[in-house]
């Protein structure tokens, strides 16, 4: 497949480098960004999720509205809807968007956000959880036929959807996480599996795992490998560097403000597989193989898309036509001045990789044929 990008669907400008000075859901900065990403060569954007949030659900519907090309990638948790609502509500999301929905399906990784909807279960738990949330999803999508399902955590029977996905046979599902539960469900499960940005070598083990778990559950092909970053671009090498460290500074002066970037319920020491991961890369050094800078991942706390790539648009290219090289098929990006950033990245390093891995598209097809 071609490569593909993911940005992020926010609500409101606020970021680790902007504290947040209005309310959560500013329609007006949504459908903006929206329509930045969709006007400068992005496939996707992605609806977070934490337990405050305005239900990413309902704004991918009112951004479907205004954007006409951009898949819309809803996150979501299994323990807040039951699945067969949710396949009935994502169908209907499918319709209105004219085909244009996925969903990221989340396990949790915090202990205290689950909680703060009522989630008590365990990690592995939870993950056992999304695999049945998973399956279901699935057949609910697809079936013609009442089906009865079992499980250890959801039972019902003679269930059928009347309304169905409009695309066929069903809207990608989307999956991410870094444990060993992590992977045998989402090596079993998605057609996409989500990665954070970690160095070329952690990344390749990372692969390997997965290759493993999808022989495992008898796949003939591993899911398509997503991989996120935070670029920071700049006109020159220098120039790079030097808004990097700005950044890191305006990092620390929100952070010292005390002002709450939203309402979303962390752990002071990270429980989830990937936010451990990192922060042994940041215990590694704070630079990595071409490009990667590990700063803001120690600054913050290991908290997730937090890894940096940092050069010029031809440096941050090269660096993700790394990844591509391993295997990696679509990258989520995010800057730190999301709407600017968006447009910044899709002008200048987007067309950058796309037009090498058309490149090399070609040469392979010729050295086929020849």
């Amino acid at each position: 497949m071609p490569v593909e990008f993911l940005g992020i669907a926010g609500t409101n400008p606020a970021s680790e480098v902007t504290p947040r000075s209005g309310g959560p859901l500013d329609l007006e900065y949504t459908a903006k960004l929206a329509r930045a990403h969709e006007d400068n060569g992005w496939d996707r954007i992605l609806f977070a999720y934490h337990s405050g949030s305005p239900d990413p659900a309902q704004v991918a519907a009112y951004v479907a509205g205004r954007t006409e090309r951009i898949n819309l990638v809803v996150a979501h948790r299994p323990n807040v809807a039951y699945p067969t609502l949710t396949a009935k509500t994502f169908a209907t999301l499918d319709h209105i968007s004219g085909g244009r929905f996925e969903v990221h399906v989340i396990t949790g990784g915090s202990t205290t956000d689950q909680a703060a909807e009522g989630d008590y279960l365990t990690k592995d738990n939870r993950y056992g959880r999304t695999r049945e949330f998973i399956q279901i999803l699935k057949q609910a999508w697809t079936s013609n036929e009442r089906f009865d399902f079992q499980g250890a955590h959801y039972r019902f029977e003679q269930f059928v959807a009347d309304i169905k996905p409009l695309q066929q046979p069903r809207p990608q599902i989307s999956f991410g996480g870094s444990s060993a539960a992590a992977y045998a469900v989402g090596a079993a499960e998605a057609d996409i599996f989500a990665l954070w940005g970690e160095p070329l070598a952690g990344t390749r083990d990372q692969l390997s795992t997965i290759d493993t778990e999808s022989t495992k559950a008898g796949r003939a092909d591993r899911p398509t490998i997503q991989i996120a970053f935070r670029p920071i671009i700049a006109p020159t090498e220098e120039l790079a560097w030097e808004k990097a460290e700005s950044i890191l500074g305006r990092i620390k002066t929100v952070q010292a403000g005390g002002v709450p970037l939203n309402t979303r319920l962390r752990s002071k020491t990270p429980e989830n597989a990937g936010s451990q991961r990192l922060l042994k890369a940041v215990e590694a050094g704070e630079r990595h193989d071409r490009a990667l800078w590990t700063a803001p991942t120690g600054l913050t706390g290991g908290g997730g898309n937090s890894t940096a790539l940092v050069g010029t648009p031809d440096t941050v290219a090269a660096a993700l036509l790394d990844y591509y090289d391993l295997g990696i098929r679509i990258f989520s990006a995010r800057g730190y001045d999301i709407y600017d950033d968006a447009i910044d990245f899709g002008r200048y390093v987007i067309p950058l990789v796309r037009s090498e891995v058309a490149h090399r598209e070609q040469t392979t097809r010729k050295d086929l044929a020849s």
